[in-house]
């Protein structure tokens, strides 16, 4: 006959198997649902694009969305350095030391998380179709875990910032009122339409000295790219010159929670907001259309193989 000591073990031994089973579940379900992927690029560095990324990456997370970023900027990869983080590993030590996704992934401010890329996808192209399945298995772990995924580019042209536009779900480019940002973006625009006409193309400008400017940019950058190029860009926003957001680089935080009430942070709440489409209809957000990680690294593979 069993006694009470036994029968407590018992008891405890289940409600541990329920646990894991009950966690395995959850993950497994906690989002069927593939995370929308968002590049966020410029035709040419030192517009702002990281810090757009990292605080739009806070506002969306601050909407309830569970945010993951790609450092994809082999040359000069600063989300760490704008987030004062330095993480210990990078997508490049899941290919070759057996690192899970969960090793590389870190936690940033306001609930988001971000990991290094590295020159992790770029050595994609070098591996078998065995340790590429491997790493697709993995980094598809992301999926579960994120409602968007924000992939921040290099600047300018080459094949690795045209593969990460051409395979994302959505483009954000972020230019500048300076003529050579200008002229740079709408290199980029000739570029992408030249691949894929229908690409979702989003604008946002940044250190505009007023709204008009803004506005002014938005509008002739649309009209001459449909007449010239056929492609129908999407304005989405604008971020005013602000001090704030300087002071907040230089201490490596986040604008948007160094100074929330700042005309920064108001702007890029109306940018994330527009994103996720609340205004017209908050269950539009990551719907069937989005791809994925999974097949987003998928498509990286076979345009870097091309």
């Amino acid at each position: 006959m069993m006694d009470q000591a036994e029968r407590l073990r018992q008891i405890i031994e289940n409600l541990k198997k329920r646990q894991v089973v009950s966690q395995t579940t959850t993950l497994n379900n906690i989002k069927k649902k593939a995370a929308k992927v968002i590049t966020v690029t410029s035709g040419k560095g030192g517009v702002g694009k990281t810090n757009i990324t990292v605080n739009l990456a806070i506002a969306l997370s601050d909407m309830g969305k569970r945010v993951t970023i790609l450092d994809a900027d082999f040359g000069l990869a600063n989300i760490d350095v704008m987030l004062g983080i330095l993480p210990k590993y990078s997508l490049a030590d899941v290919l070759y030391n057996n690192k899970s996704i969960f090793d590389v992934l870190s936690n940033g401010p306001g609930n988001i998380r971000f990991l290094s890329g590295g020159s992790g996808i770029e050595e994609l192209v070098k591996l078998d179709k065995e340790h590429i399945e491997k790493f697709m298995t993995n980094i598809s772990l992301l999926d579960k875990l994120s409602d968007v995924i924000l992939i921040d580019t290099g600047a300018g042209l080459s094949d690795n910032v045209m593969s990460f536009i051409m395979a994302a779900d959505e483009v954000i480019l972020v230019t500048t009122p300076e003529p050579t940002s200008i002229t740079d973006a709408y290199a980029l625009i000739k570029m992408v339409s030249k691949r894929d006409k229908d690409k979702k193309i989003r604008v946002v400008v940044n250190r505009a000295e007023n709204a008009n400017e803004a506005n002014d940019i938005l509008n002739k950058l649309s009209i001459v790219t449909s007449k010239f190029l056929e492609l129908k860009l999407e304005p989405l926003g604008f971020i005013l010159y602000d001090e704030l957001v300087i002071k907040a680089v230089k201490m490596q935080q986040p604008f948007l929670l160094s100074y929330p009430k700042s005309n920064a942070s108001k702007h890029i709440k109306d940018i994330s907001a527009k994103i996720m489409d609340i205004k017209s209809d908050k269950d539009n957000f990551g719907n069937s259309e989005s791809v994925g990680i999974k097949s987003f690294v998928s498509r990286i593979v076979n345009l870097l193989n091309i």
